[in-house]
């Protein structure tokens, strides 16, 4: 990662670490965003992952009956613990301890003992498709794309078939070679 994207994923990581306290999942959702175009452009995998993190604590936060289960209470004090720490590494600038930190939420999961566990790591995998979605609408190939993200091409050309059908006003559809486009990347 270079200086100028740390910074911006210390920004993020700033910016979001006060909508988690505030509850505000749409901060993050586009803060997640904003991460999707530099992951895109240098195919880096530390601003995909960011973009991954945020989104899925967004979906998590956003879900409020997360936070009257078991378990909950302990995710969240290792999250915000987890969360300073990926700041405090890029303040320092030393990105392999960011990852170390990034890893540790994500493993956070992991010792969560009830049924929010399963609810949780289901919503990490479908952030992942999403986002990944996200990158093939910036022109990656769809096999770029899910190779990058570390899913399956099956997952991604699923998601890619609903959310093109769900995306879609009633009067438009997606132009002929678009659609070939689509096709290729999936079978070719």
């Amino acid at each position: 990662m270079f200086m100028q994207e740390a910074d911006n994923v210390l920004r993020i990581f700033e910016e979001a670490r006060a909508a988690i306290e505030s509850g505000d999942s749409g901060k993050m959702k586009l803060l997640s965003n904003q991460t999707i175009h530099s992951a895109t452009i240098a195919q880096d995998p530390d601003n995909i992952i960011v973009a991954v993190v945020v989104y899925a604590i967004s979906k998590i936060i956003e879900r409020e009956h997360y936070q009257t289960m078991p378990g909950w209470k302990d995710f969240y004090s290792t999250l915000i613990k987890n969360w300073d720490s990926s700041i405090e590494c890029l303040n320092k600038n030393d990105i392999p301890c960011f990852r170390v930190q990034v890893g540790k939420i994500r493993n956070s999961l992991n010792k969560i003992s009830s049924d929010l566990r399963i609810y949780m790591k289901d919503v990490f995998r479908k952030a992942e498709i999403n986002k990944a979605f996200k990158i093939y609408e910036h022109g990656l190939s769809a096999e770029q794309t899910a190779e990058l993200l570390g899913i399956s091409l099956w997952d991604l050309s699923t998601y890619i078939g609903q959310s093109s059908v769900s995306e879609a006003t009633l009067s438009e559809t997606l132009p002929a070679k678009k659609r070939v486009k689509i096709a290729e990347d999936i079978f070719g």
